[in-house]
């Protein structure tokens, strides 16, 4: 009777598929998981397609999101400008109206 050992697993495996699928809603979160999982895959000797997957997800979607933020932000702050400059009430500029109070 012959005892073998016991299996080696990827440690990151499961990992990488949960970064993976939580960079996609939540992008930060699930980029942070994804590097994790790589770095225990690659200690141990393994590759984890998942987890690079969902770092590129993760890198993108975030990268996505403050570019958004910075556009509504500018936005935001011309609309803010533009109530300064014309004063309360209700204006039409260029064939956008106004509503400042």
């Amino acid at each position: 009777m012959t005892v073998q050992p016991p299996a080696t697993t990827d440690p990151g495996k499961t990992l990488g598929i949960v970064g993976l699928i939580a960079s996609i809603p939540f992008n930060v979160i699930g980029l942070i998981i994804s590097i994790v999982a790589l770095v225990q895959s690659k200690k141990a000797g393994y590759r984890n397609a998942p987890a690079v997957v969902g770092i590129i997800i993760g890198a993108v979607l975030t990268l996505a999101t403050v570019v958004v933020i910075i556009v509504v932000m500018v936005i935001a702050f011309s609309f803010v400008g533009n109530c300064a400059e014309l004063g309360p009430g209700i204006h039409e500029v260029n064939g956008v109206a106004y509503t400042c109070s």
